[in-house]
């Protein structure tokens, strides 16, 4: 009998955690954070709250956002190119709702890059709509960033939003555990 699927699971981000954060970083995006930054941020910043969600024990994304008055805004958030298009995506930016509204957070927000579209219509489906742009604020190419927020999240209809997602997500099937492909440097298996 073989044993079944590790679960995933989404837990604070921790300093030894950061080796596989940059990997799945330099994977997503054109200029990454270095570590130092994740690292002053889980260690020093008292507004920042960092999760990573895990497979087993492989990293497999990670999100993090800051608390700001009332705001949370969703400073960073990355799915591993070989674990896209399983729903782990949903559940940790669910995992992020989550903890602003326990953080009592009065809505969310996030900047994204205009050329993105499947984050786009993660983040739609999740209640966030188009309220701004911030120009030229990507800086590898000056790209223009859409800013989304949610409605107020102690809204009666975006709570049910989250449940109604939460509960589909739930009856879903477990995300497979395998990449779709090796990592570079990884070797095949």
């Amino acid at each position: 009998m073989s044993d079944p699927q590790p679960a995933l699971r989404i837990r604070p981000m921790r300093v030894a955690d950061l080796p596989a954060v940059q990997v799945i970083e330099r994977a997503s995006f054109t200029t990454p954070w270095p570590e130092h930054a994740y690292r002053q941020e889980i260690e020093t910043n008292r507004l920042a709250q960092y999760v990573v969600a895990v497979m087993g024990e492989r990293v497999v994304a990670y999100g993090g956002l800051w608390l700001m008055v009332d705001e949370a805004h969703i400073t960073t958030f990355a799915v591993d190119p070989r674990f896209r298009r399983r729903r782990i995506g949903e559940r940790l930016l669910l995992a992020l709702l989550d903890l602003a509204r326990q953080r009592e957070a009065r809505e969310a927000t996030l900047e994204v890059r205009l050329s993105n579209l499947p984050a786009r219509r993660l983040y739609e489906k999740y209640g966030f709509r188009p309220v701004g742009i911030r120009p030229r604020y990507y800086s590898d190419n000056n790209e223009d960033a859409l800013i989304m927020t949610t409605e107020p999240l102690e809204l009666p209809a975006v709570r049910d939003l989250f449940v109604r997602l939460r509960t589909a997500l739930d009856a879903s099937p477990a995300p497979s555990t395998e990449p779709d492909e090796p990592a570079p440097g990884e070797p095949l298996r």
